[in-house]
């Protein structure tokens, strides 16, 4: 797949087959996105690979819609708030980088913000010292839903003098 392809193929999948996943494809995606976009290489991110035990205590309304692999992505506070911001972003970065590389191989990813309840905090384990950007469930799709529509990006661009 071309890049703009997978880009614009890719979607939020809320149904997933039970086929499990290579732990070596897996850690490829990952690897991908260790490539995102790093302001002073802080590499902020840690993942979570969510077990069945934990996973049942999240108690997700659709238990993560029978996604086969759960994982948490959190991102490390930094020094400074700029930092801490910066390190928010740089880890979307390294979710959607995940969700590209998986998706160009056929498995989808279903995005929550269910970790930043505190009780899913605790219930992972996730310390003050970090911000849980999401937590993905990871899979073959089942079915794929039809894009949305999205505004033209003209309606969301200014030329500033």
């Amino acid at each position: 797949m071309k890049i703009l392809e997978t880009i614009r193929s890719r979607r939020n999948i809320k149904n997933f087959k039970s086929d499990s996943i290579d732990k070596e494809l897996l850690n490829k995606w990952l690897q991908a996105g260790t490539m995102a976009p790093n302001h002073k290489m802080t590499e902020p991110w840690e993942v979570l690979v969510i077990g069945e035990e934990t996973r049942a205590k999240l108690n997700h309304k659709a238990d993560f819609f029978g996604a086969p692999v759960v994982l948490a992505v959190l991102s490390k506070h930094g020094a400074t708030e700029i930092e801490t911001y910066e390190n928010l972003i740089t880890t979307a970065c390294f979710v959607q980088n995940f969700n590209l590389a998986a998706w160009e191989e056929g498995v989808g990813t279903f995005w929550s913000s269910v970790g930043n309840a505190q009780k899913n905090r605790e219930i992972l384990g996730v310390s003050e010292e970090y911000d849980v950007v999401g937590v993905l469930g990871v899979g073959y799709p089942e079915e794929i839903n039809a894009p949305k529509d999205r505004k033209p990006i003209q309606e969301k661009i200014k030329y500033l003098p």
